[in-house]
């Protein structure tokens, strides 16, 4: 069993994944009689075919030390996540290794910050911190085989 610590989530080391879901540190424009800050295209939604659609999704929590032990990739859409609530929560990913899954990464992401994954990115199950959460997700349907999953031998995951 191997053991990785929690990194702290930046743009840049989360770059090779996909893209922070966070305000900038200035609005792309003033909307609403400038009343609102539109912090525009922070992501793409990327799709092979079928369409692009908006879950809520429900994860029990996990405390750390957590073991890993399932990654999964789609690999014909993005996958966004968006915390509903104002708690941190774990995004676990890991870079492609000739079709499987290389070295996990975990990443703290803060609270009221989200995260879309690439096309085809490893990534580990919703992993909200000592207590369960909702997410907005937004990802792909329709035709094709868009989930792979792959048991890992266990990773700890600690502080």
């Amino acid at each position: 069993m191997s053991t990785i610590k929690i990194r702290p989530l930046t743009a840049e080391e989360f770059a090779p994944f996909g893209e922070l879901l966070a305000p900038r540190a200035q609005a792309t424009r003033m909307i609403n009689a400038g009343r609102c800050e539109r912090h525009h295209a922070l992501a793409e939604v990327e799709r092979s075919g079928g369409e692009a659609i908006i879950s809520i999704f429900r994860s029990e929590p996990v405390s750390l030390p957590y073991d890993c032990t399932l990654l999964e990739r789609h690999p014909l859409g993005s996958q966004a996540f968006m915390p509903l609530d104002a708690r941190p929560w774990l995004s676990i990913v890991a870079p492609d290794d000739a079709g499987r899954p290389g070295a996990p990464i975990a990443f703290l992401v803060p609270a009221g910050v989200g995260v879309n994954l690439r096309a085809g990115v490893w990534h580990g199950v919703l992993t909200p911190l000592d207590h369960a959460a909702d997410f907005l997700v937004v990802d792909r349907e329709g035709e094709g085989i868009n989930l792979e999953e792959v048991v890992i031998d266990p990773v700890t995951v600690t502080a």
